[in-house]
């Protein structure tokens, strides 16, 4: 009997083995996506482990969704339903007493009682077959053997199995499942074939509609093969669908050429496009089309110059040739419908044929052939004839039924369609729109600018004539002495303070000779619409208004008669005209081109930008070339205006100021109508954009209006020192000195019977001139220059009384005519409504009472003078006293008053 052993003993002998596995699990998940299914499923069975990593959910949706066949939004609204249910029942467990165990194990609707029923159903199924065929989630697939040849029992169900998966989280292996026990058998017995008669898929479908649609099947199903070797299989598979569809085309082929619409053409369009989508039938249906061959459509686009005038173009032949298109087009939907499952993409895809065989070889040679003509014919064709493609475009008739008949996806497929024609032509267009609108600015302007220069040259020949101008620059000396000592006749209204006068006055024989009468120059106030010297038919350029009277014989009389046309001719600097004509000629070079703006995208950016570059164009040289430029004329023609050269000063206005006004409400004219130009021409076809300050159009319009606003202010600047020139002269010429100081006998000879305590006649003259000219902007000019002027206006005429009260003799029996002057001003600077202003000429009509005091009250009038806040602080009190110094009276109360002023002092101190 055997020694009985130990129980150690056997442990003793047992080695222990440390086992670890050799790969990592992630790398193993990896490799798991490179096997055969079959070699997956043989994976899964080894341990439950490896079972867990294979039923991984994840991995058979990533097959499922290279195939196409997820949904993720499917399946997370199928989740979320399953939630909500959940917590529904959960809800109404806990409202009934019971566990959420319980009800859970009570009722099977916690997710969704249809899909438990299937499981339920699927499981008995399950439970019937035999065991050894029936593998989790691949009920279909022998995994020992290679793929059963034999047909399904539904060989219908297998072509919509694509169709019938759902998107179930939880559940992808198992639709994938059911993909591959439908498709795998034709699978692999087709990449097996070794001829097109092997494969058991054209056995079990006899008709080429099922067999197409089953070779689509199976290239969608080769998306999910990664597997080695699979590019070998999907060659194989793409070989044997050539093969198909060769045959099919070749039955489509022999319809067509029969026109078998219904029969052949329209089953095997159908084939086709079960198998990839018909695209070889409709390659071949348009390369065939008769309409390529049309003689009534491949129509000769040279019938647009042919059939015009010359260096013009008309535009009717091409637009029969676009509805001839159109209807040709149009007959051939219902032939589509009848042969294809999509006749819209058909028809789009003969559209592109169309346009680029017929539509492109008719626009092209006719925009080559007049760009080379006449470029205004260019431009004319490029942008009728996109128009009239665009319309064409739009106007197609979709097949019915059809997406593309939303007015979104017409308007679409136009801009693309246009857009290609024209996208070779579409830069060269833009340039040379700008450029043209460019050259025809500069010449009009050039032109208008040659013809002043040309008319003032006329009439400075006219009036110098008969002078020989190149012997005075030869002997200046001489020429100078002839002009000194002429008789004093000749400069009329001269004072005798003047360089130019004499010790003593003309005779009156002298002044009332008509040879020796001074020059009127005179500005007669015309319309503010000044009309174009010249920019009408050639024979109106020809002639210059020249005056009817001979030209003078007197030098002098020449210089201030050229000199008054110089200054009549300032309305005439710039034109209404000429700016209406840029304008018009912009209007229509942006209607050209803003069509293009219809492409959207980058083509119809570039359009826009060039309708704003040519918007700034029209703004710069209208401005900078046409209306600165007059404007800078104007100046130098207000700086030669001299009113001792004027003979008649009884005018509303100073004529060379009134002119200028004029020029500034011809100036304003354009600039309301550069308002409207942008409004309607830039802000609504949306060119340009208000809210954008960097917009180019809005600061190139900031800028016209900038320099508009300069070019005025400037012209009035040196307007107020004409008018105060104006002023200066009356206040020389017309203030009689016993207006101030009176003679002591009323009988004498320009003083009226009786008082007389109104203003004098200078003064009411003096306020009408000045108010005449600053209403004259009222309505033209913006309020806030306006402001500007009428302030500067004040202060120069306030500056200009001031002197010319320190010229006059002021008497206290005349004082009562200055302050009625001083009250007269004042009353007129009211109404500008300027407080600064009223401040100055309040101090001036102050100031005016001191003339009123008696000789006697020489120290009230010390008091007066040296009060200085009586005077608002416009004047000091040694201003004052150099005021208080024009009394006629002065040396009489002269050392009474500065005694009175000394004490005022000292007792301050």
């Amino acid at each position: 009997m055997a020694p009985k052993r130990s129980i150690l003993s056997a442990l003793q002998a047992t080695s222990m083995v440390e086992s670890k596995p050799v790969l990592p699990a992630e790398i193993l998940a990896s490799i798991l996506d490179y096997l055969p299914v079959s070699d997956m499923i043989r994976f899964a069975k080894t341990s439950r482990r490896m079972r867990e990593m294979v039923y991984d959910d994840t991995r058979w949706v990533a097959r499922l969704k290279s195939m196409g066949c997820w949904d993720e939004l499917e399946a997370r609204r199928r989740f979320e339903d399953a939630m909500k249910r959940k917590r529904e029942t959960m809800k109404r467990a806990s409202i009934a007493g019971q566990s959420p165990v319980s009800a859970r194990g009570a009722n099977t609707t916690i997710f969704d009682a249809a899909l438990e029923a299937e499981r339920r159903n699927k499981a008995i199924e399950e439970a019937a077959q035999p065991p050894d065929i029936r593998v989790d989630g691949f009920e279909t697939l022998s995994i020992n053997a290679p793929p059963s040849k034999s047909p399904f029992e539904d060989p219908e169900a297998l072509l919509e199995v694509l169709k019938n998966v759902r998107s179930i989280r939880g559940h992808a292996r198992q639709e994938y499942g059911k993909i591959y026990g439908a498709l795998a058998p034709f699978y692999f017995d087709l990449v097996q074939a070794k001829s097109h008669t092997d494969p058991i898929l054209f056995r079990v479908f006899r008709d080429p509609e099922r067999q197409a649609q089953m070779l689509a099947n199976l290239h969608t199903f080769t998306k999910s093969d990664w597997a080695q070797g699979w590019r070998e299989r999907e060659e194989k598979l793409s070989s044997m669908s050539h093969v198909f569809e060769s045959a099919v085309l070749r039955e489509f082929e022999q319809g067509y050429e029969f026109w078998d619409v219904d029969g052949r053409m329209k089953r095997y369009a159908h084939v086709l496009h079960a198998l990839n989508g018909g695209t070889p039938a409709i390659d071949l249906f348009i390369s065939k089309h008769p309409i390529f061959n049309d003689r009534e459509v491949l129509a000769n686009s040279m019938d647009c110059v042919n059939q015009a005038a010359r260096d013009e173009i008309t535009l009717e032949p091409s637009q029969k040739f676009f509805d001839t298109l159109s209807k040709k087009l149009g007959e051939q939907n219902a032939v589509m419908t009848r042969i294809f499952p999509n006749p819209a993409t058909v028809f789009w895809s003969l559209v592109d044929k169309v346009r680029e065989d017929i539509i492109m070889d008719y626009v092209t040679p006719l925009l080559d052939e007049t760009h080379e003509r006449h470029l205004a014919s260019y431009l004319k064709a490029a942008s009728g004839l996109f128009e009239q493609c665009f319309a064409f475009a739009k106007l197609l008739d979709a097949p019915a039924g059809s997406e593309e008949k939303l007015e979104e996806k017409l308007e679409d497929r136009a801009k693309e369609t246009a857009l290609k024609v024209f996208e070779p032509h579409l830069d060269l267009y833009l340039q040379e729109e700008l450029d043209f609108f460019t050259k025809h600015a500069e010449r009009e302007v050039g032109n208008w600018d040659q013809k002043l220069s040309e008319q003032d040259a006329t009439v400075e020949s006219f009036y110098m004539k008969n002078f020989n101008r190149q012997a005075d620059k030869n002997d200046f000396l001489s020429s100078f002495k002839k002009v000194v000592m002429m008789p004093v006749t000749v400069l009329p209204n001269i004072p005798l303070s003047s360089p130019f006068g004499g010790g003593k006055p003309a005779p009156a024989s002298a002044a009332n000779s008509s040879s020796r009468r001074p020059v009127s120059i005179t500005g007669t106030p015309g319309s503010s619409r000044p009309q174009t010297p010249g920019l009408g038919t050639s024979s109106e350029r020809t002639g210059t208004p020249l005056p009817t009277e001979a030209p003078p014989t007197d030098e002098l009389k020449a210089k201030a008669a050229l000199m008054a046309s110089r200054l009549e001719g300032i309305k005439t600097l710039f034109s209404i005209e000429v700016a209406l004509d840029l304008v018009h000629s912009a209007k229509t070079s942006l209607g050209r081109a803003a069509v293009f703006m219809r492409l959207g995208g980058q083509a119809g950016g570039e359009a826009r930008e060039q309708c704003e570059a040519i918007f700034v164009v029209l703004l710069k040289i209208l401005g900078q070339s046409h209306i600165k430029h007059g404007f800078t004329k104007a100046v130098d023609h207000l700086s030669y205006y001299n009113p001792r050269e004027v003979s008649d000063h009884n005018q509303a206005g100073v004529a060379p100021l009134v002119t200028f006004i004029e020029l500034v409400n011809v100036g304003d004219l354009i600039s309301q109508m550069i308002d409207v130009f942008f409004d309607q021409q830039m802000l609504a076809p949306k060119i340009a954009d208000r809210n954008d300050f960097l917009d180019p159009a809005g600061l190139a319009k900031k800028k016209f209006e900038q320099m508009l606003d300069e070019s005025v202010a400037a012209g009035l600047n040196k307007g107020i020192d004409v008018l105060m020139d104006e002023v200066e002269y009356l206040c020389a010429t017309i203030q009689l000195p016993t207006d101030y100081n009176p003679l002591a006998s009323s009988n004498e000879k320009g003083i009226s019977q009786g008082p007389d305590i109104g203003p004098t006649q200078t003064a009411k003259r003096i306020v009408e001139l000045v108010s005449s000219h600053t209403n004259m902007l009222v309505g033209s000019t913006e309020k806030t220059m306006l402001d500007v002027f009428n302030g500067e206006v004040g202060l120069r005429l306030f500056t200009a009384i001031c002197k010319h009260i320190k010229r006059q003799r002021i008497s206290t029996d005349g004082a009562i005519k200055l302050i009625a002057d001083m009250n007269l001003y004042f009353d007129y600077i009211r109404t500008l409504k300027n407080n600064d202003l009223q401040a100055y000429f309040k101090a001036l009509r102050e100031l005016s009472q001191i003339y009123l005091i008696d000789a006697k009250h020489a120290k009230e009038m010390a008091t007066i003078i040296a009060d200085g806040d009586r005077f608002g602080g416009i004047f000091r009190a040694e201003e004052v006293y150099e005021f208080a110094e024009r009394r006629a009276d002065w040396y009489q109360v002269k050392r009474d008053v500065e005694r009175a002023m000394y004490g005022l002092e000292c007792s301050v101190m």
